[in-house]
């Protein structure tokens, strides 16, 4: 589980709004830009993957 501690401090690295704990799906979702972040071993992946437009 997630340190409660760490929800506290962390940030969306996109837009730095607000992260919200999602415990079903064990991941952060931001609260502004809506980015999903995963949870791997109790560590939130915040790396911000580059998305291609295919329009």
């Amino acid at each position: 589980m997630i340190q409660e501690a760490l929800l506290k401090i962390i940030i969306c690295p996109k837009c730095q709004s607000d992260l919200e704990y999602n415990k079903e799906e064990y991941n952060l979702k931001c609260t502004n830009c809506e980015e999903i972040y995963r949870i791997e071993n109790d560590i939130p992946i915040m790396i911000i993957e580059e998305k291609k437009n295919d329009g």
